[in-house]
């Protein structure tokens, strides 16, 4: 990514790669790099590693704030490139206080801005069945839903739900069979960290954002660690990246309808080779489009 002018770098979890780092090594001298990210801990971090370089700006910020970022660095900024790196990081799965692993007892939490928000024990403890079947249907694609749910339910009238191994020997205990390889708590709490952080609607709204502020030729990149995120990234860029089918055939398409991005290559997986190195890469998917000049022919 060759970065003349201006380059975010969105993250759910600062801490879990080196991409800004890599991206700063293509960045000219005059260039900024605008990092954002909702945990505070890692937005501390990231400004002591980053203190002595004046092209690095950090946010602490969701994705949907990627526009308000940019204007503070410079009015109607555009970006050359933006990464967004999804998900929950390892820094976060690591820390026991902060509730996002089932592998560690801690408090149920799982938000990734913890001075904001509801936490997974406030939708565990207080949401309807309903919801929670809801949740765990939509978000983690559980097709024990409901019985996780009505179980959940029955027994936090006697005792709440406080820690992380609470709920996942619930789920143990209800959950009829296994997936190999997958604890049976793996995708009701995906589905609890997504609802409290609000993770697709952030990233329905960042993906507009950085549309908007991509420059010409500018490359959008994303890495997904779930298939719903993947569909939505993969649904966004094809979309974008095809004139609006209302004026398919037509001799004349207007502006508006025209293709604002178009695709570049195949989605990419991790080899062998990395997911030895880090074995939680091993179901990322990164997916990139380059933003089409304005207004350019369908």
């Amino acid at each position: 990514m060759n970065i003349r002018e201006g380059g975010a770098y969105l993250d759910a979890t600062f801490g879990r790669g080196g991409h800004a780092g890599a991206i700063l090594q293509n960045l000219s001298a005059d260039g900024r790099l605008l990092c954002l990210d909702r945990d505070g801990a890692a937005v501390a971090e990231a400004r002591s590693r980053f203190a002595g370089d004046p092209r690095v700006a950090v946010f602490h910020a969701p994705f949907s704030a990627l526009a308000a970022c940019a204007d503070d660095v410079r009015p109607g900024l555009r970006l050359d490139g933006i990464l967004f790196d999804l998900g929950v990081s390892s820094p976060q799965l690591d820390d026991p206080a902060r509730g996002f692993s089932f592998m560690q007892d801690g408090p149920l939490d799982m938000r990734m801005n913890t001075g904001q928000g509801v936490s997974a024990a406030d939708v565990v403890n207080g949401a309807s069945r309903e919801e929670l079947t809801r949740i765990f249907r939509e978000y983690g694609e559980e097709r024990f839903a409901a019985r996780i749910a009505r179980a959940i339910v029955a027994d936090r009238g006697a005792r709440p739900f406080v820690r992380t191994q609470e709920l996942a020997e619930l789920v143990s205990r209800v959950v009829p069979s296994r997936e190999r390889h997958k604890h049976p708590a793996t995708r009701v709490f995906q589905a609890l960290r997504i609802h409290v952080n609000r993770e697709l609607e952030e990233l329905a709204a960042g993906l507009d954002a950085a549309l908007e502020r991509l420059a010409p030729g500018g490359r959008l990149a994303v890495i997904s660690f779930h298939s719903l995120e993947d569909r939505m990234v993969k649904r966004f860029m094809r979309t974008h990246a095809s004139t609006d089918p209302v004026f398919a055939g037509l001799p004349f398409v207007p502006e508006h309808a025209r293709p604002k991005l178009a695709l570049v290559g195949r989605s990419v997986e991790p080899g062998e080779e990395e997911i030895g190195r880090n074995p939680r890469a091993r179901s990322a998917r990164l997916r990139v489009a380059e933003r089409l000049a304005e207004f350019a022919a369908a």
